[in-house]
């Protein structure tokens, strides 16, 4: 036996041990919950409290590894966060928003998707919600398993919608409401890419396409933060502490100006110290998103937490209200008890840490290659989309808008380097053959100039070699296949793939599995 196979045996052991103890301590915090569960009641409703605190403690683990990889994925990707210091950013935040931000009030009959009054009594109404969670539970499982990022809320809407139909057919279902689900499957990856894509081009055009991109950053990079932070406070005040405070749209608006305002003057004085305290060319540029970056991860998570961990646990927060606070009683709204509230929170940060990893490297660099400008405008993309989608009455998913903006700034990469591409072969296409030192000489004056600059060499170029013979020195074809080079070079098709198959198949499959969940629990329970 050498050396190589026992260093692979030997890697493969620590692996299994690591694996064990991630999923001892998932246990641990498991019988915790349900231990706990049991103190606050007795008797037979007691048994079913636990089982529920079980379920509900399983399903918050399985979003923090989900779930929370789009706020902070790209942060990493980029480098502007370590793996660690994300996962600590993370955890606290959408912590504090899960406690201090969570909705007090949430729809248990997610969205109006089924109506209640054609479930005969509350013992059905509670495996229905019992269905919904074990099934939604088990599918981000699963998602996480393969590094596919999914949408919570989808896997609930899914699985409520099937433990539905289950119980009582396809008439307690509100169509309506699930077709502007299905919408939002193209609405928010699409929304979120263009404008990922469109904050990248305004990006390259004012920075990294001048010639000085230090100077040109000077100027652009205080408008840029000052924007971030005027949509980030809009979304944290509209979206983030609307529990806590309730004000509008307008309001929020002039809050974010001012706070937007005070951002300028400081970035603005910050990048007009000596010049010799930043970093030169792309590299510099990236490094004066690094903060903008880390508070845009904090500021995700803590709206995540107040906004989708609560309705995730929506159908345990209903679970406890049928048996304590309205025995006997369901309807489309439950109080969530603040130990509800703690099982969610702590859910999602123990189920981030042991499990979060492989999402958000999927997220950060699975699908492209980001850096800390690319990242940027993928955090702006989020909450501009976000607010647009909450004003016109849209329905779409965060998970969806994050992936999708990953999506578009690789896409545009791609056109970009394409198009970059074309422009080479139109050099060299108009040189003769055996001037290879003049197109070397002529390349090197293009990739320095601007992209005016770059416009009006190729012109030039084009009408001096009028007079000249023009041999191509690529053909058709060979032009097809580079492209097709660097296609696969930026965006990875794989992780497309794999992917948009799991958004698409997340709400039939959570119903699936939630009905069959339902029929074995009645039978079991009946």
């Amino acid at each position: 036996m050498d050396l190589k196979h026992l260093e692979g045996m030997d890697r493969a052991m620590d692996k299994n041990r690591g694996d064990q103890v991630r999923l001892g301590i998932g246990l641990l915090f498991i019988l915790g919950v349900m231990l706990y569960a049991a103190s606050q009641s007795v008797g037979e409703v007691s048994i079913m409290l636990v089982m529920a605190a079980m379920v509900g403690g399983y399903m918050a683990m399985n979003i923090g590894a989900n779930d929370v990889a789009n706020n902070v994925g790209p942060a990493v990707g980029s480098r502007a966060l370590t793996l660690g210091g994300a996962l600590a950013i993370a955890a606290v935040f959408e912590a504090a928003g899960a406690i201090i931000a969570g909705g007090e009030v949430v729809g248990t009959i997610r969205n109006g998707i089924i109506d209640p009054n054609l479930i005969p009594d509350s013992d059905t109404f509670v495996w229905i919600m019992m269905a919904a969670l074990i099934a939604g539970a088990l599918w981000l499982n699963i998602a996480t398993a393969i590094g596919a990022p999914v949408s919570t809320t989808h896997s609930i809407v899914g699985a409520v919608l099937g433990g539905g139909i289950a119980a009582s057919g396809t008439d307690i279902v509100n169509w309506s409401t699930m077709s502007g689900i299905a919408a939002s499957w193209i609405i928010s990856p699409v929304l979120g890419g263009l404008v990922a894509a469109a904050f990248l081009y305004l990006i390259k055009r004012s920075i990294t396409y001048k010639h000085d991109m230090m100077a040109a950053a000077r100027k652009v990079v205080p408008w840029l933060v000052a924007a971030m932070a005027l949509v980030f406070s809009v979304y944290i005040l509209q979206k983030g502490l609307k529990q806590i405070v309730h004000i509008s749209l307008m309001q929020a608006t002039l809050i974010g100006l001012v706070i937007a305002l005070g951002v300028f003057v400081l970035v603005r004085w910050r990048l007009r110290q000596p010049k010799s305290q930043f970093l030169e060319g792309k590299q510099g540029v990236n490094s004066l998103f690094t903060v903008p970056l880390i508070f845009a991860a904090a500021l995700l998570s803590f709206a995540h937490g107040s906004n989708d961990v609560a309705n995730a646990i929506g159908p345990l927060a209903a679970i406890v209200d049928v048996y304590t606070a309205h025995p006997g009683e369901f309807g489309t709204s439950a109080a969530i008890p603040l130990w509800v509230m703690m099982i969610g929170a702590l859910g999602i940060v123990i189920g981030l840490a042991l499990f979060g990893p492989k999402v958000i490297r999927t997220v950060g660099t699975g699908i492209t290659e980001l850096d800390q400008m690319r990242a940027f405008c993928i955090a702006m993309a989020a909450t501009i989309t976000v607010i647009i989608a909450s004003q016109l009455g849209l329905p779409v998913s965060s998970t969806h808008i994050a992936v999708g903006g990953v999506f578009g700034v690789g896409f545009l990469r791609e056109y970009l380097k394409k198009n970059y591409d074309r422009m080479v072969m139109e050099i060299k296409d108009h040189h003769p053959e055996d001037d290879q030192a003049a197109i070397d000489v002529f390349l090197q004056h293009f990739n320095h100039a601007d992209i005016h600059q770059k416009g009006v060499m190729l012109r030039d170029l084009k009408a001096l070699s009028k007079a000249n013979e023009d041999p191509a020195h690529f053909s058709k074809g060979e032009r097809k296949n580079l492209k097709k080079v660097y296609r696969k070079e930026l965006v990875k098709r794989s992780q497309i793939m794999r992917i948009v198959s799991a958004w698409i198949i997340t709400v039939p499959a959570t119903a699936l599995m939630a009905s069959l969940i339902f029929f074995m629990l009645r039978g079991m329970l009946a």
